[in-house]
């Protein structure tokens, strides 16, 4: 006899992992089938050079969900983040360097090196973000208000919006430019040094195939400040173990509440009778029935690669076939025998133990961003540099250090027919060689290497385009209309299907809302709510 479940998930990614635990807290019983031959999704820890271990797509902790690591128990299985003494770093052009960072007063005096103006605003700036910031937070666990449902949309945008309503004009004015300005725009209001500038505008384009001139692109500044680590709100750290030891700890708390957990189990269809889902099918020929089918896998795989045809509504596809992803991201991991020594500043320092910022203004960022539509990717790319055995003796052999270079831009697909296996060496070689500007000497104390273009990301993880956020994060993709409007509440087009990856509302990032999300709904849909506590 056939074994039912209440609900498979496909992918075992930390949003399907903390969905399952909430699923199976609540009683249902719980499969979850990953392609891979390890859990985590785009959050994992590999060795990649003998004796050298790295996070490997995601790398740094900040937007996971207080709820979902109280609520999973995380710090009892070893859960431990590291707070970078400084956010980033920046070297500039002309031999100078910038800490954005380490306190108010700190970071004050770093900016009077180029701008007293630019010091002087600086707490009304994090005031106004902090203000908007906090409204983000209060919505990033509640269900956006789908279109569609009549009375009850009005009722849920109407509880949402309350938040909105209760701040100041200014504040709302605020709100309304983070989200449809371009990040240049927004940050030309505020400050003048065009170095002070890039400090924040990198946050801007960070999995964000856009210039900074990208109306929109400020919205995702601000998606990046809305976390926190140990209590401090948009703090950044390293999770001991790289970010594989957080999915580690999710799934045996999955097992240890039950959740079935099925590796090397790669879906090829969603199973549909009529309108309504009845599992999955693998692609050994597995079929695994289930009442619910839940998709951790990004809007762009699950809608166009995993349905018969006829299964979905001609107009839904074609809506969805307009979902943008592609997010520009090159990745790659690095052993290196000794830090780098950067020109402007050589010796061994909390600059190490930063974001590393190679994007000294927007102008260079925006450049990379037209070279890449052009070309395919920068001549002079955006490299963010950061060394996580500064911290985490567990990643390197003594003495000798991991980097993971998280690089912008590059194109989702190369013009002229290119391939990224092709030419994935020319454009290392570019990178590499921005390092080697800043730091003399990067090149000769490479090990080793993990190389992942756009292309890679989505053989790798199934990221369409290489996009680490499931989808662009434009104000036509958010909120109630991520994937798209009508389904913004995690319930799929067909009866039973739900979506609770990072192609859903709050987006991207490793944050944990949507999983925790979706399974509110099912549970929801099911009328179970006493077990479920979501406070």
């Amino acid at each position: 006899m056939t074994k039912q479940y209440d609900a498979v998930i496909i992918g075992a990614g930390h949003n399907g992992l903390v969905c399952a635990f909430y699923l199976a807290q609540a009683g249902l019983k719980v499969r979850i089938v990953e392609r891979r031959d390890v859990v985590g999704g785009a959050a994992v820890t590999e060795e990649f050079h003998p004796g050298f271990r790295n996070s490997v797509a995601s790398y740094t902790v900040s937007l996971l969900q207080p709820k979902v690591i109280r609520d999973m128990k995380l710090e009892d299985h070893g859960y431990k983040v590291i707070e970078r003494p400084i956010s980033n770093f920046l070297p500039q052009e002309n031999g100078g360097y910038l800490k954005l960072g380490g306190g108010l007063e700190r970071t004050q005096a770093e900016f009077r090196k180029f701008s007293n103006h630019d010091a002087e605003v600086l707490p009304a700036y994090y005031e106004a973000l902090e203000t908007v910031a906090e409204v983000l937070r209060d919505l990033a666990l509640k269900s956006p208000p789908n279109m569609g449902d009549g009375f009850r949309t009005l009722i849920d945008g109407a509880l949402q919006g309350r938040g909105l309503a209760k701040l100041s004009m200014a504040q709302k004015r605020d709100c309304l430019d983070l989200f449809t300005k371009s990040a240049r725009s927004f940050l030309d209001s505020w400050f003048e040094s065009e170095a002070v500038k890039a400090a924040f505008g990198f946050d801007a384009v960070v999995g964000n195939y856009a210039s900074p001139d990208t109306p929109g692109s400020a919205y995702v500044l601000l998606h990046h400040v809305f976390g926190e680590v140990n209590g401090k709100k948009g703090a950044w750290g390293h999770c001991v173990g790289g970010m594989g030891a957080i999915t580690q700890m999710m799934a045996k708390v999955c097992l240890q509440a039950g959740v079935e957990i099925s590796l090397e189990s790669p879906v090829s269809r969603v199973l549909v009778d009529g309108e309504t889902v009845g599992g999955v099918r693998l692609e050994s020929g597995e079929e695994i029935a289930a009442k619910r089918v839940i998709a951790n896998v990004g809007p762009k795989i699950l809608y166009d690669r995993m349905f018969d045809e006829g299964d979905l509504k001609p107009e839904f596809k074609r809506r969805m076939k307009g979902f943008k992803a592609g997010s520009g991201t090159f990745r790659m991991n690095v052993a290196l025998s000794q830090l780098p020594r950067f020109t402007c500043l050589p010796e061994p320092g909390e600059h190490h133990q930063s974001g590393i910022i190679l994007a000294p203004t927007l102008d260079y960022m925006d450049r990379a961003f037209l070279d890449a539509k052009r070309d395919g990717w920068s001549k002079a790319p955006i490299v963010e540099m950061l060394i996580p055995s500064t911290v985490d003796d567990t990643l390197a052999l003594e003495g000798q250090h991991v980097a993971s270079l998280f690089c912008q831009q590059f194109a989702p697909e190369l013009p002229d027919g290119r391939d990224w296996d092709a030419e994935e060496g020319k454009a290392v070689d570019v990178i590499i060689d921005t390092v080697e500007a800043q730091a003399p000497g990067f090149r000769a104390t490479i090990l080793g290497m993990q190389v992942l273009s756009p292309k890679g990301l989505e053989r790798k993880f199934g990221l369409a385009g290489g996009d680490i956020m499931h989808g662009n994060m434009g104000i036509d993709q958010l909120w109630s209309a991520r994937p798209v409007l009508g389904h913004g509440a995690y319930r799929g087009p067909l009866k039973g299907l739900y979506m609770c990856g990072a192609g859903t509302h709050p987006g991207g990032g490793v944050t944990g809302a949507p999983g925790h999300n979706c399974a509110r709904e099912v549970i929801a849909d099911k009328g179970r709510f006493g077990r479920f506590q979501t406070g």
